[in-house]
Formats: C-alpha cells, sequence, structure tokens
C-alpha cells in the first residue's frame, strides 16, 4: 500500500467534503453543540463541586462544634458525606445525575445515598442530557456515516472507480484514503473538545494534576479517536460492498439505529429479567430479617447478649458488670455495631453481584457494539461509572463503622458503669474528643484498577479496530467496480 495514494485521496475527499453545504451546516452544528456541551459540563462541575464541597465543611464544622455530651449520643447525631465529583466528570456526566450525592452515617444503620439530580427533574432526565460524551458517543458517527456513505459508492455509480481502478490504485489504498479523509473531518470538530477539555481539565484541578489523573485524560482522549476511526472505516465498508449510495446509506442507518438506540436498552432488559435485583423494601426486610436472629443489641434479656455478658461476668470474676474496668453498654453496643455491619455488607455484597451481573449483558455487547465498549470506558475514566459509585458507598460505610466504633470505644473508656440518680448530671465527655475524628475524604480510583475492571472494554475497542482492518485485507476480491 502507497503511502502518498492514500494521503492524496485523504486530502481530495476532505477539501470535497466541506464543499458540500450540508456536511458544512452539520459539522457547524456538531461544533456549536460541543463547544456548548464543554462549557455546560464545566459549569455544572464548579457549581456541584463548589456545593459539595461547602456542605461538606458546614458538616464538619457542625460536628467538631457539638458541645461536650455522651458519645453515644454523638453516635446516633451522625455524620454526613458528599461525593465528589472527579474533574473528568464535566466531560462524561455517566450516572452522575442518578446515584445521588450525600448520605448520612449513624450508628446501627446503613442509609441509602440521596438527593440525585434525576429525583428532582420530573422526569427530564430520561431524555438524556447534553454533555460531551454523548454527542461523541451518538451524533459524531452520525456525521461520520453521512460522510462515508457515497464514499465509494459515488464512484461506482458515476464510473469514476473503474478509471482509478484502472490507473493502478488498489482497492486498500482507496479505502484507507477515503476512511483518513472522514477521521480528518471528524479531526476538525474534536481536536478543539481535545483542547477545551485538557485546559479546563487544568482549570479545575488547578494546574495541579496528578500523573494519575494525566494516564485517565490520556487514555479517554485516545479512547474517541480510536472510535471515531471505526466508524468511519465501517462507513467506507459498507460504501464500497453497496451497489448503491441509497443502500448504502439505508444500511449504515440500520446499523445506528439498531446498535446505538434498541441494542444498549434491550441489553439492560434482558440483564434485569435474567437477574432481578431485590426491590428496597425487599432488602431491607432480609436485612431485618437477618438481624434479628443474631439479636438484639438494646434488650438486656437477648440470649445472645446475655451469653456476652455472662462470658464477661466469668473472665473477669466479677458479680456485676458495673465492676468491669470498660463500660459495659459500649462493649456492647460495639458487638452490635460488628454485627450489624456484617449482616449488611454480606446483603449489599449479594446485591452489588446482582447489579455487576445484569450490567455484563452490556459489556459483553461490546464485542459486537463499540458503542457500548466506548460508553462504558468514558464513564469509568471519567469517575462517573457504577464502579465509581459503588467504590464512594464502600468508603462512606467504612467511615460510618469506624465512626461508630470510635464513638463505641470513648464509652466504654470514660462512661462510668455506675448508674446515674435521677438528679445527677448527663455522663458526658469533652469535646475536644470530636475534632479527634477525621474528616471523610473520598479517594477515587486509582487507574488501574479501572483498567482492571473495564478490560473488557479496553479489549472491545481494540477488537473492532482490527476486525474492520481484517475484513479490508481479506473481502476487497469480493469488492466490486459495478
Amino acid at each position: 500500500m502507497r503511502s502518498t495514494i492514500v494521503l492524496q485521496i485523504a486530502r481530495q475527499f476532505f477539501r470535497m467534503a466541506f464543499q458540500n453545504k450540508a456536511v458544512l451546516g452539520l459539522t457547524i452544528i456538531l461544533g456549536l453543540m460541543l463547544m456548548m456541551a464543554t462549557f455546560i459540563g464545566w459549569n455544572s462541575y464548579k457549581h456541584q463541586q463548589g456545593l459539595r464541597a461547602g456542605y461538606q465543611q458546614l458538616v464538619r464544622q457542625q460536628w467538631v462544634n457539638n458541645p461536650d455530651k455522651h458519645p453515644h449520643r454523638m453516635a446516633h447525631y451522625g455524620y454526613f458525606a458528599f461525593r465528589p465529583k472527579h474533574p473528568l466528570s464535566f466531560f462524561d456526566f455517566g450516572l452522575e445525575s442518578f446515584t445521588g450525592v450525600s448520605v448520612f452515617l449513624e450508628a446501627h444503620k446503613q442509609n441509602p445515598v440521596n438527593f440525585s439530580e434525576a429525583s428532582f427533574s420530573a422526569g427530564i432526565l430520561r431524555f438524556g442530557e447534553m454533555n460531551i460524551a454523548m454527542i461523541l458517543q451518538l451524533l459524531v458517527p452520525l456525521l461520520l456515516f453521512f460522510l462515508g456513505f457515497n464514499a465509494v459508492s459515488s464512484l461506482k455509480e458515476n464510473g469514476t472507480l473503474k478509471i482509478l481502478l484502472c490507473q493502478g490504485v488498489s482497492w486498500q489504498e482507496l479505502i484507507m484514503g477515503k476512511t483518513a479523509g472522514i477521521t480528518a473531518v471528524a479531526l476538525v470538530l474534536y481536536a478543539p473538545v481535545m483542547l477545551l477539555t485538557i485546559l479546563f481539565w487544568l482549570l479545575l484541578g488547578d494546574f495541579q494534576i496528578s500523573a494519575d489523573d494525566s494516564l485517565r485524560l490520556i487514555l479517554l482522549l485516545l479512547s474517541y479517536f480510536v472510535y471515531f476511526c471505526i466508524w468511519s472505516l465501517v462507513a467506507v465498508l459498507v460504501s464500497a460492498l453497496s451497489k448503491t449510495s441509497k443502500a448504502s446509506l439505508a444500511t449504515l442507518i440500520g446499523i445506528w439505529l439498531a446498535l446505538m438506540v434498541v441494542l444498549p436498552r434491550a441489553t439492560q432488559v434482558m440483564g434485569a429479567q435474567q437477574y432481578p435485583a431485590p426491590s428496597k423494601i425487599a432488602f431491607e426486610a432480609a436485612i431485618e430479617e437477618d438481624l434479628s436472629k443474631e439479636g438484639d443489641s438494646h434488650n438486656p434479656d437477648d440470649p445472645h447478649y446475655k451469653a456476652i455478658k455472662d462470658s464477661l461476668l466469668v473472665t473477669y470474676k466479677i458479680d456485676n458488670v458495673a465492676q468491669l474496668p470498660f463500660n459495659y453498654s459500649g462493649f456492647i453496643m460495639a458487638e452490635g455495631e460488628k454485627i450489624s455491619a456484617s449482616v449488611y455488607n454480606r446483603h449489599q455484597q449479594r446485591l452489588i453481584a446482582t447489579y455487576v451481573k445484569q450490567n455484563s449483558f452490556g459489556r459483553y455487547t461490546s464485542f459486537i457494539n463499540p458503542y457500548m465498549a466506548i460508553k462504558n470506558l468514558s464513564m469509568a475514566l471519567a469517575g462517573s461509572d457504577f464502579a465509581s459509585y459503588m467504590n464512594f458507598t464502600e468508603q462512606t460505610e467504612k467511615y460510618r463503622y469506624e465512626m461508630a466504633q470510635r464513638m463505641n470505644t470513648l464509652q466504654m473508656q470514660y462512661i462510668s458503669n455506675t448508674k446515674q440518680g435521677e438528679k445527677d448530671k448527663p455522663y458526658s465527655i469533652g469535646r475536644e474528643h470530636w475534632e479527634q475524628m477525621p474528616d471523610f475524604n473520598y479517594q477515587f480510583q486509582q487507574s488501574h484498577v479501572i483498567f482492571r475492571q473495564e478490560k473488557l472494554s479496553i479489549a472491545a475497542l481494540i477488537f473492532w479496530l482490527v476486525l474492520p482492518f481484517t475484513l479490508l485485507f481479506t473481502l476487497t476480491t469480493k469488492f466490486k467496480a459495478l
């Protein structure tokens, strides 16, 4: 294959593409949409992140400013944790609008993440949100199809193809040249978006970006370039295999509708039907049922905790728990917290496993649908996918458990076992203990974890990049000039 011929064909196609007023108009419209989506995403990130950081700081101040009180009361006073947005989430909103932003952390109870944007939208988010990723994933391929549907078929119809082939231009050179030309048109749209994304990403991070985040950005931008190359080559191959431009356009539109509209929704329905998840009520009822089997830490006559009491009396050789060197109620609360957290985590892991199985349908269809591959990989790199959300819930649960057990430990150390009289001042500890508890600090997943989680998506993109080139060199014998 001669690179000079390929480049010449690409340059000619690029020049002719913008001579078409329809193509020029669509390119301008998409370009304006991308610019608008970029600024919308940037402003949304600044607004949302500012609110969340501000409320998290307020929560911390209110916690620290609590007066002297009983540590168990502080455990029930609780703590709010707000999920920070990843700087790249302005590029791809993903599931951000549906997964909630904050969770109330308290002793003995695991609360869901609440206050999602979708819960306040009156259903309008079902129609989708305009963001950079959505336009690049759905609308740019449609433009590429519109550019490439007649890339070769029009040459058949006007008789030019015969002349090119007779002059020594090979099928591979022709198709690669047309593909390069279409990709170059896509870069006219994508290059400004890349530059703005890098600029805003630096601004949002105050130009203090880690190597891990840099790797995320590079892979994100590179993945979309590969995605455009795939669809450009598919468009040219379909045009080469079609007898007429009309047939080529109909085929490409059918591919777009099937792969980007029908199949994603179908895989979601299939996953939900094959692996049904319990309702919220059923999930909580199952947890309560298992907790009831473990006993009630607030009931002194509960068999499980009575056995613990008896064992302590025997171990310390005493007659009454008031003689223990630590607060008995705090010890029991710590044991109850340990049991309840274990039960909840067990049910939570089962629920997550069900959701993973549901999502596996979409992941495996990435090998027949590159749209699913780029969608999953893009959300993961932007920190707006399901795995990132679950990572947040895991970190908040760990923080909740440590907070509750810290309060139980303070009760064991500083609260007397002696019962108070009616006129006695309630037991309490100094407020300096509240400040000693660290603030909630969410840590985003590292890139190596994302690569491991999205290995199917990465493999699918590589597969789709290799497949059209393989077809190009194996099906050229079936291409016809008429």
